[in-house]
């Protein structure tokens, strides 16, 4: 490992600052321009970190306390004195007194020490849209002394609630609940708690931190897939195969033994009769493999719901899937989502984030692919918007023996069923009946 700094480094390069190989080379103005940049980078570097390490220190932890408002008022004061002074203006020099003594005033609020123990407690941090997220602080006087009235700051997401701390007495606790909305399928940050000391008028502000923020899960809705939708799912197992192997649960034909064969694979009574060792032959059956393709082009989805609607479905099926213990993977324009956990699976899908791109379901589909090639069933969930012919060109970039099915959300639409060639067309117009467009499916 070097042990070089940007000291020696400058020493090098002022040593030597226009050789290689050991010749000079030709001042060239770019060359020279371009090693004066670095040579001026190397010598400033250390300063700069220095006096930015004593900024964030000291400097701005003081400025930071001043509002908006403040900096006006102080502005205000310093512009009417000056008026004040060059045209003799007494009023103007009385309002710059009156601000600066607002100002001073101001200081008073702020100052002094507070000592809270905070606890930041979210009962759950991964809830599905539509349940109650209840989260609770309890808060303590650390200190030996009795604590004034001060105010909580909570931010949850863009907003912030405000939580009032009565006049507290040492070793005294006071806990306060709070509930979330959760509307709509987010990740919500909440916190850090922070104590807030500000002046009637708001010039100065200081806050203190007490917690971390914390992460809060608002996972997409899902429905579960019970009696024959879970069925379904459960026996996906897409088209057989006709590799052989030497060991499986499907019996295929007897052969010659070869060196190396497992001798438990021997069939002792063909041997005996044909005075020769044989051995079973099996046809490898294949486990199934989800591959869900969900598309989050906003492009290719008539409204907002419809696309949650889209995730939500994807969700279900992937859900199912782990329940069942099948090798899944899913895929966006954006990437593969983890898949190890159901709770990994539904992180990543709170995490999406669709919006409009050039690249299309059709795009995804080939993706898939090339990506999971040994899926023996894919899913496409798409929005209303992806054309039949746009279908037609997802599923012919599926291999062959590769069961295909398309899942395809429009808003208020009678559950049907429908085939494009070898894909099997799911229309889903409520989440709620997405275990009946399994079951079309299954029959």
């Amino acid at each position: 490992m070097s042990s070089s700094t940007p000291l020696t480094r400058l020493a090098e390069r002022l040593r030597q600052p226009f050789r290689r190989d050991g010749r000079p080379t030709r001042l060239h103005p770019s060359s020279v321009w371009a090693e004066a940049t670095s040579t001026a980078a190397l010598a400033l570097t250390p300063a700069w970190e220095k006096v930015r390490g004593l900024w964030l220190r000291y400097v701005w932890p003081v400025l930071s306390v001043v509002s908006v408002l403040g900096w006006s008022v102080l502005a205000a004061s310093i512009l009417l004195w000056t008026a004040g002074q060059a045209f003799g203006w007494q009023e103007a020099k009385a309002a710059a007194i009156a601000a600066f003594v607002l100002f001073l005033i101001a200081i008073g609020f702020i100052l002094g020490r507070s000592s809270y123990g905070v606890i930041l407690d979210l009962a759950r941090t991964r809830v599905a849209v539509g349940d109650s997220a209840v989260g609770s602080i309890a808060v303590s006087n650390t200190s030996a002394r009795p604590l004034l009235p001060a105010a909580l700051e909570l931010p949850v997401g863009n907003a912030t609630a405000v939580f009032h701390l009565p006049r507290m007495k040492p070793a005294q606790v006071h806990e306060d609940l709070f509930t979330i909305p959760t509307a709509r399928r987010a990740v919500i940050v909440v916190g850090p708690v922070r104590s807030v000391r500000a002046d009637p008028l708001h010039l100065l502000r200081r806050q203190v931190l007490w917690t971390e923020p914390e992460e809060l899960f608002v996972h997409p809705k899902t429905v579960a897939l019970a009696g024959s939708a879970a069925g379904f799912i459960r026996d996906l197992e897409g088209m057989p195969t006709t590799d052989l192997s030497s060991a499986d649960v499907s019996f295929h034909a007897l052969r010659d033994y070869v060196p190396g064969d497992d001798r438990r694979h021997i069939h002792w009574k063909t041997t005996a009769r044909t005075n020769k060792l044989m051995v079973r032959q099996f046809e490898e059956t294949r486990r199934a493999h989800l591959a869900i393709s969900l598309s989050i082009n906003t492009d290719e989805y008539a409204s907002e719901q419809e696309f949650e609607m889209a995730i939500s479905a994807a969700a279900s099926i992937g859900r199912q899937a782990i329940r069942e213990q099948r090798e899944l993977n899913v895929l966006t324009q954006k990437g593969p989502l983890r898949c190890e956990t159901g709770r990994n699976m539904l992180d990543d899908m709170t995490r999406i984030a669709g919006a409009p791109m050039r690249r299309t379901a059709v795009d995804l589909a080939r993706t898939l692919a090339d990506t999971v090639p040994n899926a023996s069933v894919v899913f496409f969930v798409v929005g209303s918007n992806v054309t039949p012919s746009q279908l037609r060109s997802a599923a012919a970039s599926v291999p062959l023996g590769v069961r295909s099915l398309a899942v395809r959300l429009q808003i208020g639409a009678a559950p049907g069923r429908a085939n494009i060639a070898d894909l099997t067309v799911l229309t889903l117009g409520d989440l709620a009946d997405l275990a009946i467009v399994l079951r079309k499916a299954a029959a």
